[in-house]
């Protein structure tokens, strides 16, 4: 890019802000600002003048600097795609606005860039100083110790003392870099300012190498457009050796696309049959899937949460019984209506026999209180089953009027199947109070009623000497302990019928607590503000400490669905929840008197109380018992099993009865939209290809240099504000190898001549380092120096202060 000149130049730090140039190659010849959205830049000056006041923009006027890049894209027919990056040079001490750590933050800004390994780093240093103190060098050989993709560049050849010249650096046998140096005379100060061309500027750059008599043999290796040259080819190199992992990663995002771009090859959107076709597939699919879900055996199983079959099996058996137990009566509560229904019985005769109206009609009374949990059975089976309708619809989003109205279909049936369900159910509740069947294998009679009550309170004196059933093991948290006693900590818990044990781990040795379960209930918790847990308490009727020093017992669980599953293995250990008018009836019973009056029974009445509670809860196990047999069967029959009947025969008959079938197999714009991206990334994908083919068999690259002894940049890393002992002499003074003076002695101490053989590419040979440890394969290539006397480097003219700006260190170079 050779015939526009852009970059702001002057004396100082001028490049204070990184600039990422984006070269695009384009028909036309504009530049782009990101910060100018939509503005083109046709007259490069003002290109320059807005670096510039992007620059002062966020730095400041004063020398400031900023990490944060310009970028800016510039299209034009004589440039390749490739990114540029130009920044700040290394500066040592702060001026203006500069803070005292420049120094630290522009090497943190270089090493964002140049550590990146796609980047080519020019590590550009001026001819007349001390190459081998280059900051930029310094930095390359961080980041890229193999010297990969490091390219040294020389400037201000023009600028050296007459009698100097770099050639052994050019040459690469001083000082060598694996990518070697390539030599650049730009426009001085005053050629700017005199408005210099920049084609007349590449003319006497040509001219100085094939004049100069140190450069002319390689003068058609040196200059800016030998370095457009390498810079094209190394991009070459990189796109060919990437060429392979490429190809695989495109073959296999085609194989991956292939198959569904091979359904829309052909694709006809208004095509009759193909919408008829589509209309069947979705209608068998949606019949295959929700049967599925409902059944098991899908070929996707949800391994984080319940659905579908699985969450309606749990309202069958955990969710429905727990309903069931949460009306359990009152014990207080019903010796007390069954007191009042005998004496009501006998109204002013005393009886002498236990009447069996009595028994009726508590046991009618309590059959009557099953209907709510039935109902709420139906409703929460309901729900599970539109849902599943819902998860099976997904898979027609591409279709969202077809998705809608089958929607619509099925859940309006199951709606319908709804009143028909919970007729069912009331007449399961009605046949049961019909006809109290008292000659029930299960039920226990009168005569085993009189005797229970006292059997059960010998057997609970004696103890149960038997085994133990365990009705739940699992993990809990006990919440409710106090930060100085140690905090919330997780247990593993063991239920049984007789009581809940825990212990520290699930290996069930260290036991830390046993609570009976006699006289405990539960009682939702609500969580905390930074609680996610779910929590649940266990407390005692008769207002005792359930453990230690607490009322109740906080245990926390992560889920909502682990927490009913407790309750439901509660249940079963006779642990009931408590109800909401529990407190009040307590109270307004104190209030009555109604305690006084059943300590005050007659022994006969107390009697016949006990034998008709008796007989209650012996005929209400055998109802709870029938109802949770027969509510799940009902439902099953009545909707499940019904839906599903629908959905197989008659959801296509009501699809197509609803409407217009064009209408209802219109595509949405996701979807089409979709299919043109799938089809234009399957197109790109093959033309990707052909071209990467194309490319590999026309493409020449070059092979990477062999690596060379670059210990020098090693060697000459010396702490900060020291000058190093060596520097790059030229070849017309050239100084007897003298070994530097020891560290503490007086004068130059002489030192043994070098090992055998010359170093490489013909340079001297160099002396070992002070202090250093002999080097078996011979010293390293170290160039030498004078005793007392400043190191010449590539001396400079006396006085003289170099008239171009300064250069950046390290522009890298993006491939």
């Amino acid at each position: 890019f050779y015939f526009r000149d852009f970059l702001p130049r002057g004396s100082g730090i001028v490049t204070r802000r990184p600039l990422v140039l984006q070269l695009v190659n384009a028909s036309t010849e504009y530049g782009e600002f990101l910060h100018c959205k939509g503005k083109k830049f046709t007259d490069f000056e003002e290109v320059r003048l807005e670096i510039e006041a992007e620059t002062d923009r966020v730095t400041g006027s004063n020398k400031g600097i900023s990490p944060v890049p310009i970028n800016l894209r510039v299209y034009s027919p004589h440039v390749l795609n490739l990114t540029l990056v130009d920044l700040p040079g290394m500066t040592k001490v702060p001026v203006g606005d500069q803070p005292p750590d420049i120094e630290f933050q522009i090497r943190d800004m270089l090493m964002q860039f140049v550590t990146k390994e796609n980047c080519l780093i020019l590590a550009v240093s001026p001819a007349n100083s001390d190459l081998a103190n280059s900051d930029a060098l310094k930095i390359a050989k961080e980041v890229d110790p193999q010297g990969q993709r490091t390219i040294g560049v020389i400037t201000k050849l023009d600028l050296m003392d007459e009698g100097t010249d770099a050639r052994d650096v050019l040459e690469n046998k001083l000082l060598p870099l694996r990518r070697g140096y390539i030599g650049v005379v730009n426009r001085s100060q005053k050629d700017i300012d005199g408005k210099k061309d920049i084609q007349a500027a590449l003319a006497a750059e040509r001219k100085f190498f094939l004049s100069h008599p140190a450069y002319r043999h390689m003068a058609d290796r040196m200059g800016t457009p030998y370095l457009q040259k390498v810079l094209n080819q190394q991009l070459t190199n990189h796109i060919r050796d990437t060429l392979p992992g490429l190809r695989n990663k495109l073959q296999s995002q085609l194989l991956s696309i292939e198959k569904e771009v091979e359904e829309y090859k052909n694709f006809r959107p208004d095509d009759p049959a193909r919408k008829t076709k589509a209309l069947l597939q979705m209608v068998q699919q949606f019949a295959v899937d929700f049967e599925k879900r409902i059944e098991g055996s899908g070929d996707q199983i949800d391994t984080y949460e319940l659905s579908g079959g699985a969450r309606i099996n749990r309202i069958f058996h955990e969710r429905f019984p727990f309903e069931l137990v949460k009306m359990e009566f009152d014990e207080k509560e019903l010796r007390r209506e069954i007191s009042y229904a005998i004496k009501n019985i006998h109204e002013v005769r005393t009886g002498l026999f236990t009447p069996d109206m009595a028994f009726e009609t508590i046991v009618k009374k309590q059959v009557k209180k099953i209907k709510e949990p039935c109902l709420k059975c139906v409703d929460m089976v309901i729900s599970e089953l539109i849902n599943t309708v819902r998860q099976c619809t997904k898979k027609l989003s591409q279709y969202p009027h077809l998705r809608e109205e089958m929607e619509r279909i099925v859940t309006t049936h199951i709606r319908e199947r709804e009143g028909r369900t919970k007729d069912q159910v009331m007449l399961l509740i009605d046949i049961e109070l019909a006809y109290m069947n008292t000659n029930h294998e299960d039920f226990i009679g009168f005569a085993n009623a009189q005797q229970r009550s006292s059997q059960m309170s010998k057997k609970k004196a004696a103890g149960n000497q038997d085994e133990i059933l365990v009705i739940r093991k699992g993990w809990l948290t006990i919440n409710n302990i106090g930060i100085m006693k140690g905090g919330s900590k997780e247990y593993w818990f063991v239920l049984t019928a007789e009581n809940l044990s825990w212990y520290k781990d699930d290996e069930e040795k260290e036991k830390k607590y046993m609570l009976p379960v006699d006289n405990l209930k539960l009682r939702d918790v609500e969580k905390g503000f930074m609680s996610s847990k779910h929590i649940f308490a266990l407390f005692n009727t008769e207002q005792r400490n359930v453990y230690k020093d607490y009322r109740q017992l906080e245990l926390a669980c992560e889920t909502q669905e682990e927490v009913d599953s407790w309750k439901a293995s509660f249940l079963r250990a006779g642990v009931y929840p408590e109800r909401v008018g529990d407190k009040d009836k307590a109270s307004e019973a104190e209030e009555n008197g109604s305690d006084s009056f059943m300590h005050s029974m007659d022994p006969q009445l107390e009697r016949q109380v006990e034998t008709i509670r008796n007989l209650v809860d012996s005929y209400m196990a055998i109802v709870n018992k029938t109802i949770r047999d027969l509510m799940p069967k009902t439902i099953m029959h009545l909707m499940i099993n019904n839906t599903k009947d629908f959905i197989h025969s008659e959801l296509l008959a009501n699809l197509y009865s609803c409407g217009d079938q064009n209408t209802l197999m219109e595509e949405s714009a996701e979807q089409a939209q979709r299919r043109d991206e799938m089809l234009r990334m399957y197109h790109a994908l093959k033309e990707a290809l052909n071209i990467i083919g194309d490319i590999n068999t026309s493409t020449i690259s070059t092979p990477m240099p062999p690596p060379v002894d670059d210990s020098w940049l090693q060697v000459q890393s010396v702490p900060s504000g020291r000058r190093s002992p060596t520097s790059s002499p030229t070849p017309q003074r050239r100084a007897p190898a003298v070994p530097p003076a020891r560290p503490g002695s007086r004068g130059p101490a002489p030192g043994p001549p070098p090992a055998g053989g010359s170093t490489l590419g013909g340079a001297p040979p160099v002396p070992s380092r002070p202090g250093a440890s002999p080097d078996p394969f011979g010293p390293p290539p170290q160039v030498p120096s004078r005793p007392n006397r400043a190191p010449p480097g590539v001396p400079s003219r006396p006085g003289k202060a170099s008239p171009s700006r300064p250069e950046s260190p390290k522009p890298p170079f993006d491939m």
